[in-house]
């Protein structure tokens, strides 16, 4: 049914036209109803629910994949509510547009041409034609990750641990779900510190951290061309590469760093200090668990891992920060320039010129939020230092989770802040700046040249 008149036309004026804007209604969306039911008596331990700023942000910390919480996840929660933020998780993760495309496709067996749109900008597909069978890969990618994840995990709960097969079956699938897709929220009080020295679960998490980042379009590629690098998108290895190089790094710095401190690796064996640095290195990018405590870290140590958050996973993922290839195109970009070169190579293909203003847009509007929202803290929460309010702004923005204990501290107006993090770094700076123009304007003429110096 058509709406015609004044009515109509003003329901298509405020009716979302660009795809990016029907995505961020549909995160807010998903954020509100979430927050609804956690705020349920049913959703929290003790007599009356949750607070309306208490259920928002743990439903904005699970639907932007991030694990962020001002409450004790384990206590806090009942089991119904642990159940709401894991389908909150799994629905941020997988992408709310993707979500609700998804059971249009199963139920209806077809797609809209808006729906089609807004699920391309989604998942980043090359087109609108290949949006089912993304959809339905991304789908099959994730729970067979998932599964496989779980199976390991509810193994070691239950022969490890002393766990019954259903709670070790239900621990396993939490953080099988949390993991796959980077968001650092845990069953346990103190996250995975009880877990610091055990590979079976650490290094599973670690797994599902890894792929969930890769992005669906580089997993998709090495499905098709694993055994022949050369078909290999420039995409593909720009995140692989980038991705074993900054885990290599961020294992070395953290490990040797940490070494002989007494609240994080000093009192563990040799092997379970390089276990302990390989899966911080490897949760800083994205996921935001932890198996020693944050707090109790070298600040220069915080400042790398803010580093670490910032530059994030792959594209079109579970992944936050601002990925791995736009800082790859900066790099290969500065390089060019250094060199003199008039045009940038990267993997013997030429980037494309539109591709840089990309990457400088992003890195400039996320550089500004992050530290305009550090300041709004500074001033704000002037009992904490620089170095923990910056930690916690960056976690927030890269969706990463990390704390180094102030979450809860933080009063109702700083928590919102990281609250508009969380939403804005899911969503990414171009992304929601997009949704905010209500039209675009195309140019029709262009100034001459101007070389201004630089330097």
């Amino acid at each position: 049914m058509r709406l015609s008149g004044p009515a109509g036309a003003a329901l298509r004026r405020f009716a979302p036209a660009h795809p990016a804007q029907v995505i961020v209604l549909g995160f807010a969306g998903a954020i509100a109803a979430g927050t609804l039911v956690l705020m349920l008596p049913a959703a929290k331990h003790g007599p009356g629910g949750a607070s309306l700023l208490e259920a928002l942000f743990t439903s904005t910390s699970a639907v932007c994949v991030t694990g962020l919480s001002t409450v004790d996840v384990e206590h806090f929660w009942t089991p119904f509510g642990h159940a709401v933020i894991m389908v909150l998780i799994q629905v941020g993760g997988f992408g709310v547009m993707s979500f609700g495309t998804l059971l249009g496709v199963l139920l209806a067996r077809r797609l809209g041409l808006r729906s089609r749109i807004s699920t391309a900008a989604e998942t980043r597909s090359a087109g609108f034609g290949d949006v089912r069978a993304v959809l339905l890969g991304v789908l099959r990618v994730s729970l067979a990750t998932e599964a496989v994840i779980a199976a390991v995990l509810t193994v070691r709960f239950t022969t490890g641990y002393g766990y019954s097969l259903g709670d070790g079956l239900w621990h396993g699938i939490f953080h099988a779900v949390a993991s796959f897709n980077n968001a650092g929220f845990s069953l346990y009080a103190d996250n995975l510190i009880g877990f610091v020295g055990d590979p079976w679960i650490c290094l599973p998490i670690a797994a599902g951290i890894i792929i969930g980042g890769l992005g669906f379009p580089v997993l998709f590629e090495l499905r098709r061309h694993f055994r022949n690098p050369l078909r290999w998108t420039m995409t593909t290895k720009l995140v692989l590469s980038g991705t074993v190089v900054l885990l290599a790094a961020g294992t070395v710095f953290i490990t040797a760093l940490e070494w002989n401190q007494p609240g994080s690796l000093g009192p563990l064996p040799p092997e379970q200090k390089v276990l302990a640095g390989f899966f911080q290195s490897t949760v800083t990018r994205t996921a935001g668990f932890n198996s020693v405590d944050i707090g109790q870290m070298h600040p220069v140590t915080w400042l790398f891992m803010d580093i670490l958050m910032f530059i994030g996973g792959g594209s079109a993922g579970t992944a936050g920060g601002l990925k791995i290839t736009t800082f790859a195109v900066l790099f290969f970009i500065m390089r060019a320039e250094i060199r003199g070169e008039t045009v940038v190579n990267v993997f013997n293909k030429r980037l494309s010129r539109s591709v840089h203003r990309e990457a400088i847009t992003v890195v400039l509007l996320a550089v500004g939020l992050v530290v305009a929202a550090t300041m709004a803290l500074m001033l704000l929460e002037g009992r904490f230092g620089l170095d923990r309010l910056l930690f916690e702004s960056v976690s927030a923005f890269a969706t990463v989770g990390l704390t180094t204990g102030i979450t809860g501290q933080l009063a109702p107006a700083g928590q919102l802040v990281l609250i508009l993090l969380m939403f804005v770094g899911r969503l990414g700076p171009v992304t929601l700046a997009s949704a905010l123009a209500l039209r675009q304007r195309p140019v029709l003429f262009e100034f001459p040249k101007e070389r201004p110096l630089i330097g």
